[in-house]
């Protein structure tokens, strides 16, 4: 009856009402791009409807496969701990109903594309390159391995012809990195830098992105981008993941 299985996006949540908005947003680009999947929204938190209650409901239809698709950059603490867990424990209560654990979103070249997409709309183009420094802003994590990533994503970013890049980290878990407005400044300070950008890394509006545009404007960045959103490298992306995790109709796995 459900052949191909069903993509649940996995958010976490936030009582910001611009992250679900915004969720819900980059959900109908994705069905849009791809008509013939279903695809659901699940939060971990704050919002409904919440991951196990999506899980319930179509098990009660007879899906029977299902590729829950965190809705992360990174892969940090959410992606192996809470996610994870949420289901394996859907997937005890529900035997009938195969899940699979799709990779995180990053990294990825469409990510680089889509943080250049938001510094072109906030007003810079192409040739502004060489003489523009700019601040990859991520939310942050504990995790050492995402923050590898993010500075490797730095670096990569840096490789397409900005003059320099430097990461920055908004949340407080992320000890001993640079903040939004600390990051501006060292790139100010790098020769041939005329003007600073900063590039929020994140997914939807909530308190950390804030916390990222606040640090922008109290240093003086001259340009600010937009968080990633609905973009549709991003919807692409979720996509992609999607067809690389697909469980075939028949084998039954939780895994992250």
């Amino acid at each position: 009856m459900f052949r191909r299985p069903v993509l649940l996006v996995v958010a976490h949540g936030s009582r910001d009402p611009r992250h679900a908005a915004t969720v819900h947003a980059l959900v109908a680009r994705v069905r849009a791009l791809r008509p013939g999947l279903r695809v659901e929204t699940g939060f971990l938190d704050f919002n409904a409807p919440a991951v196990p209650r999506v899980l319930e409901g179509l098990a009660a239809e007879g899906v029977r496969d299902v590729v829950a698709l965190p809705l992360l950059l990174t892969r940090a603490f959410h992606a192996k701990a809470d996610i994870p867990a949420v289901l394996h424990e859907a997937s005890a209560r529900l035997p009938r109903l195969r899940i699979h654990q799709a990779g995180v979103l990053g990294p990825s070249p469409l990510l680089l594309t889509a943080l250049e997409r938001r510094l072109y709309e906030a007003g810079l183009t192409p040739g502004d390159k060489s003489s523009t420094g700019v601040v990859l802003a991520s939310a942050g994590s504990s995790d050492p391995e995402a923050i590898a990533v993010i500075a490797e994503i730095a670096r990569e970013l840096r490789h397409t012809g900005w003059c320099a890049v430097r990461p920055a980290f908004a949340s407080a878990v992320s000890a001993g990195r640079p903040r939004t407005e600390d990051a501006v400044r060292d790139v100010r300070a790098v020769p041939g830098v005329r003007r600073v950008a900063v590039a929020p890394y994140v997914v939807a509006p909530g308190f950390l992105p804030d916390r990222i545009a606040r640090g922008a404007r109290e240093s003086g960045a001259e340009v600010l981008g937009e968080v990633l959103g609905a973009c549709p490298e991003l919807a692409r992306l979720l996509l992609t993941r999607y067809d690389e995790a697909r469980v075939p109709v028949g084998l039954a796995a939780v895994s992250a």
